[in-house]
């Protein structure tokens, strides 16, 4: 079997850095939850591009004459959920498809509830949050007209990260539990150590040698993805 190199993020040959995850949809995802993973990669993406305009709104929203400190923040969020967003969420949604791991999908649900929350609160856009929400958006109107159209992008954007942040946490949980998972089998995968590396489904079945099978198979019957909304 072929070394896999880590090939993400993918990063230009004169950067003194190598990438630091090897990330392959066709190779370690099963074809029924492919679509399902890259949908919540996309999401990622799509929050980060939404920070980055967040940055630009609140950059505007300071020359219209609101709070500097709200653009200092908006940097800080940018810089912060970027990386810990791929890192927190996106990752053990992939480890838990790729191994059918019990921990990382309790991991995912945990920390990308969270950052649904999160994200709801900065599409509301509370002032000095660092958010330019809706909020903050309508009420600038009286004050700055040009600041407060840019600050709508982002509240538009944000309230699409949040939806999309919504569906992917119902579909990965009635695919979770349609497959019989619960925080008792990420109990025992914890107190196992098994979390800290799970073996591939390619991995599990190369355990076996010769012309016998498992008792019991070692890869989960989930419900097709297409199956859900």
């Amino acid at each position: 079997m072929a070394e896999k190199v880590n090939n993400f993020p993918p990063l230009p040959k004169f950067i003194p850095l190598k990438p630091c995850f090897y990330q392959n949809f066709a190779d370690e995802i099963p074809i029924d939850y492919q679509f399902l993973v890259k949908r919540i990669y996309h999401v990622w993406i799509f929050y980060c591009i939404t920070l980055a305009v967040n940055l630009i709104a609140c950059l505007a929203w300071w020359i219209g004459g609101g709070s500097g400190a709200n653009f200092g923040l908006a940097i800080l969020w940018l810089i912060l959920f970027s990386p810990c967003g791929y890192i927190c969420w996106f990752r053990p949604a992939y480890k838990a498809f790729r191994s059918d791991s019990s921990f990382n999908f309790m991991a995912f649900f945990f920390i990308f509830g969270a950052q649904f929350l999160l994200t709801v609160l900065q599409a509301i856009g509370f002032s000095g949050w660092g958010a330019c929400g809706w909020l903050a958006a309508i009420t600038f109107f009286s004050t700055s007209v040009a600041a407060a159209v840019f600050m709508l992008f982002p509240a538009i954007m944000f309230t699409m990260s949040a939806v999309a942040m919504f569906i992917c946490i119902i579909r990965v949980h009635k695919i979770y539990r349609g497959a019989g998972g619960s925080f008792q089998k990420a109990q025992d995968e914890w107190n196992s150590g098994a979390w800290r590396n799970p073996p591939s489904r390619e991995a599990q079945y190369s355990n076996f040698s010769g012309n016998s099978l498992p008792e019991y198979p070692t890869v989960p019957n989930y419900p097709s993805a297409n199956q859900w909304p």
